[in-house]
């Protein structure tokens, strides 16, 4: 069936998928149609169940199909799928968002991380008057035209475009910097006076694979940003409300100007959100002149499975300290291995197939990903379902059960013999 419906799809659908990496162009053989999940499992049309580490990119941390968040949407959906009007959930979702993240004071929902990032970046170039943008090579922010760039051939020319479609005028006006080097950034800053609006980021680094900030370095980045009038955006897309309550912005201890938000604060369901102090949140439509709308910004359903996820886990912060465990165990083990590097920033974590401690994206570029590729086959074949890049997070939830984790190690560590 897998190998069926991929011919089918490929008449229809580019390259088959709907989001390049499924396609599993980087790992080969044929992509796995999912048909059915629940809890740590995901079963494809084959009928074959795999431990999933994917989790649907992050925002199943209680597992698939968890009978909280599933018994919430199916109340939600018994009052109608959409209504492109108000509705109390969201209300209700943006208050308990903003008392778990302190500075987080006001939030406008949207219906993906990427429009979550382009909105916030329009705030930013709106309230600083400048046009120009710092991001890190490596760091994902959705595809949006800004964010599609890669750096040059140093450190303080202009972004090349990394996408077709893109025009060379926008992407002229995002700047691409090393994670982890606040040297480089500053060196933009001081070679850019007065034309950044922001510098965005991902505190922990996940889709260069899980690569964590370094000692002092966010605190950098607040302290460079404040200092040249540009705004600090934490895209949490990954992070917010997985690493910890308040997200990876609680976690180290710094506070950036605007937040994104995607996966986690919608259970599974299609949602994102961005947000800040109430100051910078009055330029957003209809309150300011920074335009934002969408008939599915605050959608009943999605907002249902958020409102159920987050409660849940606020009630239960021990949920944090499990995952930890769990991915702790797999870490320890996973560095037997030889010929790797295994990253991990609470239940992320990422095993490189090099030998270079990686800090950042030319380290982990020395990846073997011929390697990675044929370890990802062997743990298909081994019942383990791995995000099919080198460079990506594997997510680990409470879900999984002790007995998982040991068959997945066992199988890692028997490609390694």
């Amino acid at each position: 069936m897998n190998e069926s419906l991929y011919e089918r799809a490929k008449r229809v659908l580019p390259g088959g998928v709907n989001s390049p990496v499924r396609a599993f162009r980087s790992v080969g053989g044929t992509p796995r149609f999912i048909a059915h999940s629940d809890g740590s499992r995901i079963t494809d049309a084959d009928g074959r169940s795999y431990i999933d580490y994917v989790a649907s990119w992050g925002p199943m941390i209680l597992g698939h199909n968890h009978p909280v968040i599933r018994e919430a949407v199916e109340r939600a959906v018994r009052n109608g799928l959409s209504f492109g009007a108000p509705c109390e959930a969201e209300v209700e979702l943006a208050e308990l968002m903003t008392a778990c993240v302190p500075g987080l004071e006001m939030v406008r929902m949207t219906s993906s991380g990427t429009e979550a990032v382009m909105s916030a970046l329009r705030v930013a170039r709106h309230v600083t008057g400048r046009d120009k943008i710092v991001k890190f090579e490596g760091c994902y922010h959705g595809h949006g035209d800004s964010m599609l760039v890669k750096a040059g051939s140093g450190a303080l020319t202009f972004g090349v475009a990394d996408s077709g479609g893109v025009p060379s005028e926008v992407a002229s006006l995002t700047l691409t910097a090393r994670y982890n080097d606040i040297s480089d950034v500053d060196a933009i800053f001081d070679a850019n006076t007065g034309q950044v609006a922001a510098l965005i980021v991902e505190p922990v680094a996940a889709n260069m694979g899980v690569v964590a900030p370094n000692p002092g370095f966010l605190q950098a980045l607040r302290e460079s940003c404040t200092r040249n009038g540009a705004l600090l955006i934490f895209d949490e897309v990954i992070t917010g409300f997985r690493l910890a309550p308040g997200g990876a912005a609680a976690a180290y201890g710094v506070k950036p100007d605007l937040w994104c938000f995607g996966k986690v604060i919608g259970g599974g369901m299609p949602v994102g959100a961005f947000g800040g102090a109430l100051e910078l949140m009055r330029h957003i439509a209809p309150l300011g002149s920074v335009y934002h709308a969408g008939t599915l910004s605050g959608n009943p359903v999605a907002m249902a499975a958020g409102l159920a996820q987050l409660r849940y886990l606020r009630s239960r912060p021990e949920v944090y300290a499990q995952i930890d465990a769990y991915a702790a165990k797999l870490e320890l083990r996973l560095r037997t291995m030889e010929n790797v590097t295994v990253n991990r920033v609470g239940s992320l974590l990422t095993v490189f197939f090099t030998n270079r401690e990686v800090r950042g994206f030319a380290d982990a570029q020395t990846s073997d990903t011929a390697r990675f590729a044929a370890f990802h086959r062997h743990m298909l074949d081994g019942g383990v379902y791995l995000p099919p890049s080198q460079f990506e997070a594997w997510f680990i939830g409470a879900a999984h059960s002790a007995a998982e984790l040991d068959s997945t190690l066992e199988c890692a560590l028997a490609f390694a013999e």
